[in-house]
């Protein structure tokens, strides 16, 4: 049986299972969720939110019973999580985020 951790890094870094199921990009899915989670219950969610709710949840249902599975989707959503700190990092230190290129753009058609 293998680590852990290494098929946290697996499902999160390599996405094989993502994949197969086809799911589609992990943090544009958190960022949806929260969009929709926002919309029932209204009050603001952010994919941050959607992140610890889901460890939450795991850890709460290991509580109950004592489970690898619970654990390794934990490790998994706090990769996820990690990444998608980076992912908004990377974005924030980007000298032209893709809305301003997008409203460069339309300025010039205005022009």
């Amino acid at each position: 049986m293998s680590n852990i951790l290494e098929k946290a890094n697996e499902i999160i870094n390599e996405r094989s299972e993502e994949k197969e199921r086809q799911y589609g990009p992990f943090s544009e899915g958190m960022e949806r969720a929260a969009q929709i989670a926002s919309g029932m219950s209204g009050r603001i969610w952010s994919a941050d939110d959607m992140y610890i709710a889901m460890i939450a949840l795991k850890f709460s249902r290991q509580s109950y019973n004592f489970k690898e599975d619970n654990l390794l989707d934990a490790c998994s959503y706090i990769g996820g999580w990690q990444n998608y700190i980076n992912e908004k990092q990377a974005e924030a230190a980007t000298p032209h985020s893709w809305n301003e290129d997008r409203f460069d753009r339309a300025k010039e058609k205005i022009k």
